[in-house]
């Protein structure tokens, strides 16, 4: 198949024949081919007008085609017959040319080295450049790549083959360092979630025993005046019966009611205090937890929460001079505390002793610890004086008031 379509190939331009045209020779070339051949010569030669000479490509022989020029050679049909058939059959062993429709790829480029069509040669980007056919070709660079392989010498090899083994060698150490980092940051934020987990615990077992303390406060307070209002309503139901009971028997009873009221009027009513908890986890998120790194939240301490009740009246005052005096009241007590605090920090020496040894400790540590000391202090002083000047609110109560 191969030398088959050598001879459908125009030995000028390398590709299919394309209108071939046979010379009195009996060489067939492509009509265009022909015309291109007789045009570079036309001006070379005089000759009779009524005969133009045309030196065939092939054999050299000079032949005289009439006027008409190429037009009048005749068509080579049996060749065009078998180009055709040829062209509608399929060839998959024969490789054409990518660039131009069913050209063969049949000529090797010297230029660029690599199989070029006809077309490629004549209107394509290979115009112009050196050729060569395909068989004398192959021969000249068969034995091209055994000796180009006979450069790459032992030492070529036994280099490569070193360098693949300590590529290797690097790759498997940069990717134990990648597992090493992973498990490092897996190992770390395990232990970073163990401790806000206990953190969490932690908090959590402070505020279930804050609420047991306010359970403690409240229940039996509650309690106890319900057991009041039962007795109440027990009262007000026996009052009732009474009223039906002959005058015997109501006479009979009546003291009993008497004593049973007496008891409820001379038993004290407890005063409806507000818990207030101290610190507010709120405040220790916010002002203490938010703002820590987290390599230092394991050393964030739990506060001590305490609890601490405010005695709130039944009803507010409704007199303008009663509203007036716990505004008046109200200030003294801020007034009181600032003045306390400010004595506190300006006399005590050991606080002062102690803010200058802070630069050689942990300041994290040290003012944390400090803070919640100070903050405890403070509460259990603002009790103190809540407590009193209530007390003390009483008994101007009594005596502007009353």
């Amino acid at each position: 198949m191969y030398n088959f379509e050598d001879e459908l190939t125009c030995p000028i331009c390398y590709s299919i024949f394309e209108d071939p045209r046979v010379l009195p020779c009996s060489h067939t070339f492509c009509r265009n081919c022909l015309e291109n051949v007789l045009q570079a010569s036309g001006n070379f030669y005089i000759w009779r007008p009524l005969r133009i000479p045309l030196k065939c490509p092939n054999c050299r022989s000079i032949i005289e085609i009439a006027s008409t020029g190429i037009e009048s050679l005749p068509v080579n049909f049996a060749l065009r017959a078998i180009i055709e058939k040829y062209q509608q059959e399929d060839h998959p062993d024969i490789v054409t040319c990518p660039e131009h429709y069913r050209q063969p790829l049949n000529v090797y480029c010297l230029l660029d080295k690599k199989l070029v069509c006809g077309h490629c040669l004549t209107i394509g980007q290979h115009h112009g450049h050196p050729i060569d056919d395909l068989q004398s070709a192959y021969l000249k660079e068969k034995d091209t790549p055994q000796k180009l392989l006979e450069q790459l010498t032992d030492t070529h090899w036994t280099d490569l083959t070193c360098l693949i083994e300590k590529l290797e060698e690097e790759k498997s150490h940069s990717e134990k360092m990648v597992q090493g980092d992973k498990e490092v940051v897996l190992q770390y934020f395990k232990e970073l979630s163990d401790i806000l987990e206990q953190k969490k615990k932690n908090f959590l077992t402070a505020l279930s025993d804050v609420g047991n303390l306010i359970n403690q406060e409240y229940t039996p307070q509650i309690e106890r005046i319900r057991e009041m209002r039962k007795q109440q309503l027990e009262l007000m139901t026996l009052t009732t019966s009474l009223q039906e009971e002959s005058p015997l028997k109501f006479l009979e009873k009546v003291d009993d009611v008497r004593q049973r009221v007496q008891i409820l009027k001379q038993s004290p009513l407890p005063e409806v205090q507000r818990i207030e908890i101290y610190p507010r986890v709120s405040q220790v998120l916010k002002e203490d937890w938010s703002i820590t790194e987290i390599g230092q939240i394991k050393k964030l301490l739990i506060p001590e929460m305490k609890i601490s009740s405010t005695r709130m009246p039944c009803s507010w005052p409704a007199d303008e001079k009663e509203v007036e005096f716990f505004k008046i009241l109200n200030i003294v007590i801020v007034t009181l505390i600032s003045v306390i605090l400010m004595l506190i920090l300006f006399f005590n020496q050991h606080i002062i002793t102690f803010l200058n040894e802070i630069t050689s400790m942990c300041f994290f540590e040290v003012s944390l610890s400090v803070y919640q000391s100070l903050s405890n202090n403070l509460h259990s002083l603002k009790k103190m004086l809540y407590h009193t000047l209530y007390l003390l609110k009483d008994f101007m109560w009594k005596i502007v008031f009353r």
